[in-house]
């Protein structure tokens, strides 16, 4: 039977939970259920979601707007969703709904935020056991937490034409041998450790010019390109910006590189799997939860560029096959835990449910 949702969300720029916002909204509503999209008219988010999904645009310009929260009830009130879904602190705080009666207020977290502006919800969603444990620790009800992981569909890879344009358009050499990273230009995603540690790697890679390709912007954007000519790497990185479609890279990419210091998951290291790249990554609380060492990705300690440049060392060294079992082994991990289908199956069977209990 089709259930009846809101998945709201109040940021306007783009990211791993927004892209993935997008695709479960676009899935469940693939499959057959009844979803309304609510984000703000100018957001990433109203951009990207597909025509056939409905769409209430509302600007949420705060965790207190008036407006926005006035809106947002009468939306309820006119369509009577069943299950309302909230994601991060904005969307949440401008939900407020009564318990023991539908629609049932789900909120979703994808980091170990302070809950003062969640414990209102009447269930919660961490897309990591670590954040369940967390929610939980921190006195939310256990019978109402739960665990959904993030999916991500396998990529097709890009035409070799698309993939030699690319390679033009940066000024990458057909023999570069090319490290790949994304992410926001933030002190979280550790990107700082990856030039000071790519600084430490020699130029050629047997016998192919060693490049580092990063798309992403942000805050250290300056102070990034800074280090870059502070430590004579500047010719041999690629700023390559915010970039939406990034299977073209992972296309290019010999490695992807994950330097993050702090990572809840790490929608970037399902990308990687879901494209076929062979990864090292810092061992932060997502990436430990994710990777299996040596068998599906190479894990490094966190904030120690010396590590993070033996660890790409050790990938790039090994021989083809090595790297291919590795790639192939992420891929499986990502259907076997990440897929459409099962999580997509996971959030049905909870919305009913919530639904059912609710009905008692």
């Amino acid at each position: 039977m089709p259930i009846r949702s809101f998945q709201i969300i109040g940021s306007k720029q783009s990211g791993g939970a927004e892209r993935f916002y997008v695709r479960l909204t676009e899935a469940l509503h693939e499959a057959g259920h009844e979803v309304t999209a609510i984000a703000p008219p100018a957001s990433s988010v109203a951009r990207e979601m597909g025509a056939q999904v409905p769409q209430h645009p509302i600007r949420m310009r705060s965790v207190w707007d008036p407006l926005a929260r006035w809106q947002i009830s009468r939306a309820i009130r006119s369509e009577a969703p069943q299950i309302v879904q909230t994601w991060m602190g904005r969307a949440t705080r401008l939900v407020s709904l009564p318990r023991g009666r539908q629609p049932i207020h789900v909120a979703r977290l994808g980091g170990y935020y302070d809950l003062k502006g969640y414990r209102h919800a009447h269930a919660w969603i961490g897309n990591t056991k670590g954040i369940c444990d967390y929610l939980i620790r921190e006195g939310l009800s256990a019978d109402r937490v739960f665990h959904i992981g993030n999916f991500i569909e396998p990529a097709a890879r890009p035409s070799e034409v698309a993939l030699e344009e690319l390679r033009a358009q940066w000024h990458l050499p057909q023999d570069a041998c090319i490290l790949f990273s994304a992410g926001r230009l933030h002190p979280n995603k550790g990107f700082a450790g990856l030039l000071d540690a790519f600084s430490r790697l020699p130029p050629n890679i047997g016998g192919r010019p060693l490049y580092l390709v990063l798309a992403g912007d942000g805050p250290l954007a300056e102070d990034l390109h800074a280090q870059a000519r502070q430590l004579q790497i500047q010719g041999r990185v690629v700023w390559a910006g915010w970039q939406q479609d990034l299977a073209p890279f992972f296309a290019i990419a010999d490695s992807f590189v994950c330097p993050s210091v702090h990572e809840p998951l790490g929608n970037v290291l399902l990308e990687a799997w879901a494209n076929g790249v062979p990864l090292v990554s810092t061992a932060t609380a997502g990436a430990r939860e994710l990777i299996t060492p040596e068998v599906d990705g190479l894990l490094v300690p966190c904030n120690d560029p010396q590590a993070l440049a033996q660890g790409i060392r050790e990938l790039l060294g090994m021989s083809a096959t090595a790297r291919a079992t590795l790639a192939t082994a992420g891929r499986q991990s990502l259907l076997a835990s990440h897929g459409r289908q099962s999580i997509v199956a996971a959030y049905t069977e909870l919305y009913q449910r919530l639904i059912d209990t609710c009905a008692v």
